[in-house]
């Protein structure tokens, strides 16, 4: 089983970080914080491409997983990251089915699957 879900797009790396916005908010999400990692480490002395990571809930599926196992907080919010690499602009995210290997005492039920097909709808139709 895969860890992440990852495409390459022919958008600008603005344009795929607006668009990841979008599309987190057409799936009835909410962007909490976008973390500028480029910024941050290059305030350091670290050179990097473009990167962001997008943080993104759903606060019913967040309560949900919450009951299930308190340290599933480890894995949240969600996440998206943007990035360039090799003058390539990849959008890539976790895949929640991955949760059932982290916490497998939790009975996490079918909601995994249908969260990891949210995510990979929101980085298909942002690509």
């Amino acid at each position: 089983m895969k860890f992440d879900y990852t495409v390459i797009t022919t958008k600008t790396f603005d344009e795929a970080v607006k668009s990841v916005e979008d599309e987190i908010a057409k799936a009835s999400m909410r962007v909490l914080y976008i973390h500028n990692v480029q910024e941050t480490l290059g305030e350091k002395g670290f050179q990097r491409e473009s990167f962001k990571i997008v943080e993104f809930c759903n606060a019913k599926f967040a309560n949900e997983f919450l009951n299930k196992d308190i340290k599933i907080g480890l894995c949240l919010p969600c996440k998206i990251n943007i990035y360039t690499k090799d003058e390539q602009v990849f959008i890539s995210g976790m895949r929640p089915i991955v949760l059932s290997q982290f916490f497998p005492q939790a009975d996490l039920g079918e909601r995994p699957k249908e969260i990891d097909q949210i995510i990979q709808n929101i980085i298909n139709n942002a690509k």
